[in-house]
């Protein structure tokens, strides 16, 4: 009798248990490594793409941990500056994919473009994730709301950091 009821309040309560927070073998998975400061684009089970990155200026402002993409955007506003999207001094450059670190809601951390190409590789952002203009137009078309991003200060390899985050076999 147990084991029925188990299975009927399992049937009628499973449809209501949240996915998985992980990632997922084979969908696109984002991992920022701040130890050497690049990207990796995740996706059909092995590394696609490795971008140079700007990360936080101290460890602390660039928040790590496994995140969602809840934004994405063309031309974003910067709103703490007032500067419009396609304005050439819009330190968001030409796209943002914002994620919901430390309960945000994707439009406070993101990586984004930046108008000032010589700081990504560097530790100067205020925790945003920066990268050239082609980078991440190229990443932008390849993340769908909902990837996952996975922030670290690692010495591993992106591959192993991938297995170990459920996205690569």
């Amino acid at each position: 009798m147990k084991i029925l009821l188990s299975l009927i309040l399992t049937s009628i309560l499973l449809p209501f248990v949240p996915m998985s927070a992980s990632a997922v073998v084979g969908e696109p998975f984002v991992i920022v490594n701040k130890a050497t400061n690049k990207v990796a684009f995740i996706d059909d089970n092995k590394v696609q793409n490795v971008y140079p990155a700007g990360t936080g200026r101290s460890n602390e402002l660039t928040p790590e941990g496994l995140f969602t993409v809840k934004v994405k955007a063309v031309n974003p506003y910067f709103r703490k500056k007032n500067i419009p999207g396609g304005d050439p001094r819009n330190p968001l450059g030409t796209r943002w994919i914002g994620f919901d670190a430390l309960g945000t809601d994707g439009r406070i951390y993101g990586l984004h473009g930046t108008n000032n190409q010589a700081s990504v590789g560097k530790y100067i952002s205020n925790g945003c994730v920066r990268l050239r203009k082609a980078d991440i137009e190229h990443l932008y078309e390849r993340v769908p709301i909902g990837t996952k991003v996975f922030v670290t200060h690692s010495p591993k390899d992106f591959a192993t950091l991938a297995k170990e985050q459920g996205a690569m076999k």
